[in-house]
């Protein structure tokens, strides 16, 4: 499939310049894009607004918009070039050639598949926060930490830490590793104290020891989702909820991931993982209808793995009782799609989880073997070797 990126400017009457600085602006020329492109046989997607595609006999085109920065894909070299003309007929466009970078986001391509790295992005940061020269550390964050909103002094410039987590969640969208410690540090945003300070330089410290760190998109392997989901009970010390953390896999490539608290208190650990399931059984469903709109069908279950044996028996469990009534709605979102056959549940051993690396803190060790499971490799090494003697997930 062949890509591309191009920058749109303004059309030729300059109506995106008439209307910058009004309210509407933004609007307004989401509105005239999209209506040039269903003039010209797109179709917009229901799951994503930002996503167009179009199918002709024998051709499938596909076009994804970030404000006025596009990619266009496509099976025919043919039909990008004629969308590209219809357009520069529209607007005034940049053409930025072959997709290698966007919005900061590196791609490389090789034999092995994509891969997707933020490694200038990363060299920023250090080289503004002056971490450039900073001793490496081989994982973000010491795995017995604990922080509170009442830890230690209050920064007297709380601005610098508020800037630096703010950047460093940009970075998470190449960097699954760096997911679980940037949700920690993002909870002291308002108030922000030397501790927390000292837990964001020591993140900065890892990614020194792996600026070029990203994930890899195999180019071989099933188009099957795969999803693990996990919850660590009672982890917030402040308001004891609990957190939840899943990924996503299509084949072998990891293309979905988070990590959040969650919004009520937990009564158990089996209430908190069940939680979790239903989350991830919502974004399954997202997931499944972007690939409609991609011409991928997925007619089988998707395979849902999780590590509680008591979250996995309430969902195949059709009776409720006390310890169910109070999450009625979770049972009901996961249990209709496993009676549909959109979802199988399996259970995973907690030591192979790879959504543990999204809900806790681990050893050396135990992350490092989870981060394989990942497919996070470094960019700028030999692809070949990076994914040598790595399982699968």
């Amino acid at each position: 499939m062949s890509t591309c990126t191009f920058h749109l400017v303004s059309d030729e009457r300059g109506s995106l310049v008439s209307v910058n600085g009004l309210k509407q602006a933004s609007r307004q020329w989401f509105l005239k894009l999209s209506t040039a492109l269903k003039s010209a046989g797109f179709q917009q997607s229901w799951s994503d607004y930002s996503l167009f595609v179009r199918n002709t006999p024998g051709h499938f085109t596909a076009l994804l918009v970030y404000v006025d920065d596009v990619i266009l894909a496509g099976s025919s070299l043919k039909a990008i070039i004629e969308t590209k003309e219809f357009l520069s007929k529209q607007f005034k466009l940049k053409d930025l050639g072959q997709l290698r970078y966007f919005l900061g986001i590196k791609v490389a391509r090789s034999k092995q598949g994509i891969a997707l790295c933020q490694r200038k992005y990363a060299l920023e940061i250090l080289e503004d926060t002056g971490f450039l020269g900073a001793k490496p550390s081989r994982f973000p964050l010491e795995q017995n930490l604990v922080l509170t909103q009442g830890d230690g002094s209050l920064l007297k410039d709380p601005a610098q830490y508020r800037r630096l987590v703010g950047r460093l969640i940009y970075l998470t969208i190449t960097r699954p590793d760096l997911v679980y410690p940037v949700h920690i540090l993002s909870q002291y945003m308002g108030t922000p104290r030397q501790p927390h300070l000292e837990a964001a330089h020591r993140v900065l410290r890892y990614i020194k020891h792996t600026p070029g760190q990203g994930i890899l998109l195999p180019s071989t392997g099933t188009l099957e989702l795969k999803a693990y989901c996990d919850a660590d009970w009672a982890r917030c010390k402040d308001t004891r909820r609990s957190t939840t953390g899943y990924c996503i896999f299509l084949g072998q490539a990891p293309i979905s991931w988070k990590t959040k608290k969650q919004s009520t208190v937990s009564r158990s650990s089996a209430e908190a993982e069940y939680r979790s399931m239903a989350t991830t059984c919502c974004e399954v469903t997202w997931l499944r209808n972007i690939l409609k709109d991609l011409n991928v069908g997925h007619t089988q279950p998707v395979k849902l793995f999780c590590d509680n044996q008591a979250a996995i028996h309430i969902a195949s469990n059709p009776v409720f009782h006390e310890r169910t009534k109070h999450i009625e709605i979770d049972c009901h979102v996961v249990r209709e799609k496993v009676q549909r056959g959109l979802i199988k549940t399996m259970h995973i051993r907690t030591k192979e989880q790879p959504a543990d690396l999204f809900t806790k803190l681990l050893s050396s060790n135990q992350f490092t073997m989870l981060l394989s499971k990942l497919r996070v490799i470094n960019i700028h090494s030999n692809l070949r070797e990076s994914i040598e003697g790595k399982n699968p997930v």
